[in-house]
């Protein structure tokens, strides 16, 4: 009785100092924190030749190992000299024992290796130095011109909420004025085709009073349309951009122009180049005076 549980025990002591007393290698020599590599444990030969092969599979399960991923154990029985192999993966630095390893009914235990770290644990960890300047050629000048537009574009959103709708409607007042002048300059460049063509000259002579009404209404911001001549001789001069000298003009010219309108008499052509002529007179100055305001 006494035989029968001693004979388990010293199998047991046999493998154990078997194991601890053979050199065991790894391969490759030198491992590093989550390296895959393979403990190679040299054994006496055996009787016959086979093979034990631990797997996750298999109906033995792997050792566990809290710093240790154990990936496959195979036993090799030969003749000429066995040996046992440990496929794993080691996710800690320092001198790591394996656990008892027990396959094919022999058990092994004692086994270490040593895992090394890409971190020097002889020196304190310090911060890097700063990275090197960005080399590439103009790297510089897009990265401070793109800082400098973004800037600008805060800036300019700033300027926009405190004085940008004041401005740009400014800007709009003084863009209908030029059009306004620009449209009279060229109806007077029309009128004057149209006198050389031959239309009636009375339908010139109606466009013109009406443009030019028009024009005149626009600039003063008086409604022109329904005065009479004499009466643009009572425009206020001071506000309205139209000096004394200005008024007595447009009496006068208004004046001309009724009368060859309404007189029923036949119309020469150059009473009404006259007119058109002093049209862009007064349009060429007025328009000198914008450009100077």
């Amino acid at each position: 009785m006494k035989n029968r549980f001693l004979f388990p025990v010293l199998f047991l002591l046999a493998g154990v100092l078997h194991a601890q007393n053979t050199g065991a290698f790894l391969i490759p020599r030198q491992i590093y924190v989550g390296d895959q590599a393979t403990l190679v444990l040299p054994l006496p030969a055996s009787s016959q030749n086979s093979d034990v092969i631990l797997t996750a599979g298999t109906f033995d399960t792997l050792p566990l190992d809290p710093y240790i991923d154990f990936h496959r154990i195979i036993l090799e029985r030969r003749t000429s000299g066995s040996r046992l192999m440990i496929e794993f993966t080691a996710f800690a630095a320092g001198s790591l024992t394996l656990p008892v390893i027990e396959i094919g009914g022999e058990y092994f235990t004692g086994l270490a290796i040593t895992v090394n770290s890409i971190l020097d644990r002889r020196s304190a960890p310090v911060l890097s130095g700063s990275a090197l300047a960005l080399a590439m050629p103009g790297t510089a000048l897009m990265l401070y011109g793109s800082m400098a537009m973004i800037v600008i574009f805060i800036l300019l959103l700033i300027w926009f909420a405190f004085k940008g709708k004041t401005v740009l409607g400014e800007l709009w007042i003084k863009w209908k004025r030029r059009r306004l002048f620009i449209t009279l300059m060229y109806t007077e460049r029309r009128l004057y085709r149209a006198l050389q063509k031959g239309i009636d000259k009375r339908l010139i002579l109606d466009k013109l009073s009406d443009e030019f009404r028009n024009f005149l209404s626009i600039l003063t911001g008086i409604n022109c349309r329904a005065m009479t001549a004499r009466e643009f001789k009572t425009l206020p001069h001071e506000h309205l951009s139209i000096q004394e000298n200005n008024a007595l003009f447009l009496e006068n010219y208004f004046l001309r122009c009724d009368e060859l309108r309404f007189s029923g008499i036949n119309i020469e052509a150059q009473y009404i180049i006259n007119l058109l002529d002093d049209l862009r007179f007064f349009i060429t100055t007025k328009d000198k005076e914008e450009k100077e305001k």
